[in-house]
This record gives structure tokens, C-alpha cells and sequence, in this order.
């Protein structure tokens, strides 16, 4: 199982991740927002991410990492 971790705060929502993973396992938060007002993404099934890292390809501002 891959392990994910957002830099939460210098996320601003955009949403590129949510589209890039192929699992669908990525949404924008729908409780919490972050210091700058912005909805971070979160990881809905964390069990069934396989880190293919499409995500974190995506992000242009390199808020994710994975590890395998």
C-alpha cells in the first residue's frame, strides 16, 4: 500500500490531482479549509491507492508526495 501526504496549507484547491488519479480516490475537502482559505485535497480510500504518483505529477505546486 502506497503511503500519500499532502502539504495541506500550500494546497489551493484546484483540483488537477482529483482528475489525474485513475482510482478516483482523491476530493477536495468539504469540512476543512486551510490557512489561506482553500479547500485541501484529502484521500478518500487510502487501501486501495496503488502510488502510480499521477497525482503528484499533476500538482503544479508539488503539495504531494508518495511513497511506495
Amino acid at each position: 500500500m502506497a503511503k500519500l501526504t499532502f502539504q495541506e496549507e500550500e494546497c489551493k484547491g484546484c483540483g488537477l490531482c482529483v482528475h489525474a488519479c485513475p482510482k478516483g480516490l482523491l476530493s477536495l475537502s468539504v469540512q476543512r479549509l486551510n490557512k489561506k482559505g482553500h479547500t485541501p485535497v484529502e484521500l478518500t480510500k487510502p487501501e486501495d491507492c496503488t502510488g502510480c504518483a499521477s497525482c503528484a505529477t499533476m500538482c503544479p505546486d508539488c503539495v504531494i508526495t508518495v511513497e511506495k
